[in-house]
């Protein structure tokens, strides 16, 4: 029996998702081939959750934990922070340096695709689209006339390096961005203004699965909001619908797109790509690394679809590691 360390919480507005995603994780561990222990990771304890929520303090040294003198060290970590210090590299490197394998990707694909400028200029010259794009750093000059200029209106406004959907707006008018614009700042230091991008919203699960990488079923988002926000992701204000209606040619072609950036950045683990499909183009938005892991998120909508059920998904991820 392996122990299993399933990381979970964070230090990020994502938290309460991350436990939920955790804690599912956990539901549905293999019994007959590990033993899950709930992490919670936060800014003020890392800490191990027993079944009776009895919380025992983490050894940052080793990442061990002792329960009634006895100490215990994990075989594998399955990583379910989204946010920071999940989703961003910190976690990765700290695992890698105590030699430790965990579920996801390798910390400098996790800081890079964290980092949505950085990771569409790392696709662009792949043949990957991208919207039109603007960057601010907190205390740079507005220049709102060129903002507009640059990416025209309706525009979006969003953290560089945050996810599930905090701090986003759809701006309308040149009035609106410096509003935009503080919201934006209040999750990051860094943003970029994209242009908007009036097509069909997809997200696009890829995952390595026994050995080959597989684009999973696609994705259609319709929000019942302006846009597919916190509201439309987490509390049911959108449609997701899988597979997504589109044609046939177009699915391949986004899934092909979709498998493009996770082999050219050498990734391990889950992936949920964002595209935006205009004149049968798919532009590409983010990709999330730790995406959510809830029954009713999107990565085990789409593996359901594929006949792949929870446990399996889960098996396999912390099986690749192990390898």
């Amino acid at each position: 029996m392996k122990n299993i360390a399933i990381i979970m919480g964070g230090y990020s507005s994502e938290y309460k998702i991350s436990l939920i995603s955790g804690n599912v994780v956990h539901q549905y561990l293999d019994k007959t081939k590990y033993n899950g222990f709930r992490i919670h990771i936060f800014k003020d304890k890392w800490v191990y959750v027993d079944e009776k929520e009895a919380e025992f303090p983490i050894d940052r040294n080793d990442f061990s934990v002792t329960v009634n003198d006895q100490k215990i060290t994990f075989d594998c970590v399955f990583n379910a922070i989204h946010g920071t210090p999940g989703e961003d590299g910190l976690m990765q490197a700290y695992f890698e340096l105590l030699g430790i394998p965990q579920s996801s990707c390798d910390y400098y694909q996790s800081a890079l695709t964290f980092n949505k400028r950085d990771l569409l200029s790392v696709l662009k010259p792949y043949g990957i689209k991208t919207a039109i794009s603007y960057y601010l750093n907190k205390g740079d000059k507005i220049n709102t006339d060129e903002i507009v200029k640059k990416v025209g209106l309706p525009c979006f406004v969003k953290p560089n390096k945050a996810g599930s959907s905090f701090g986003i707006s759809k701006v309308k008018t040149a009035a609106e961005l410096p509003i935009a614009i503080e919201v934006a700042y209040k999750e990051d230091n860094e943003i970029i203004i994209e242009s908007f991008l009036d097509g069909t919203e997809v997200s696009v699960g890829v995952i390595n699965y026994k050995g080959e990488v597989i684009v999973l079923p696609i994705t259609e988002i319709v929000s019942d909001n302006d846009f597919f926000d916190y509201e439309a992701k987490y509390e049911g204000k959108s449609q997701e619908i899988t597979p997504a209606r589109i044609s046939d040619e177009l699915t391949q072609k986004v899934g092909e797109t979709a498998k493009r950036a996770y082999e050219v950045l050498k990734m391990k683990g889950f992936s949920r790509s964002e595209f935006i499909i205009v004149d049968n183009e798919p532009y590409m938005l983010e990709m999330n690394t730790i995406p959510g892991l809830t029954t009713e998120s999107l990565i085990p909508q789409q593996a359901k679809a594929a006949g792949i059920s929870l446990e399996e998904l889960f098996t396999n991820a912390i099986e690749l590691a192990l390898s």
